[in-house]
């Protein structure tokens, strides 16, 4: 019984060890991680949605959106970073938020995720970020 007891208390440790690469979520408690790739930025898919809020919460960029679809379960989100930061007072970043939607159904699905955006920092306390397909930008203070 003691040996069965053992084995079980190891095999939980590894399984709760385990690293996902591919997973979105992360430690501070947001939906999933922002991506800072220019190519990715240029070339990942554009799909149409709208942007209908945006708000700093902590260390998240948490984005209400709304696109056309079924159930928006098949969705691929990506908040993608261009790499650049403009130099300005204070600085800027460009983003866009990433849709993948091969949903064929007329409903219009609203969504509201949060993004990690700890790695978007820069030197000093402060950064403003554009997100292009919204047209408008937050004041991410740190």
């Amino acid at each position: 019984m003691k040996h069965l007891l053992t084995l079980t208390l190891i095999g939980f440790i590894l399984l709760s060890c385990s690293n996902d690469d591919n997973d979105n979520s992360n430690s501070n408690g947001c939906d999933r991680k922002t991506v800072i790739s220019s190519e990715q930025y240029t070339s990942a898919p554009s799909d149409k949605l709208t942007i209908n809020s945006l708000a700093i919460e902590g260390n998240c960029l948490k984005i209400n959106f709304s696109s056309g679809g079924c159930s928006g379960e098949s969705w691929e989100l990506k908040l993608i970073d261009s790499g650049v930061v403009l130099e300005s007072n204070p600085p800027q970043r460009n983003l866009r938020l990433s849709l993948k939607n091969e949903e064929l159904c007329e409903a219009y699905i609203t969504k509201e995720l949060t993004f990690d955006i700890t790695n978007l920092q820069v030197d000093g306390n402060r950064v403003q970020l554009n997100i292009t397909n919204s047209g408008e930008g937050v004041l991410y203070e740190y």
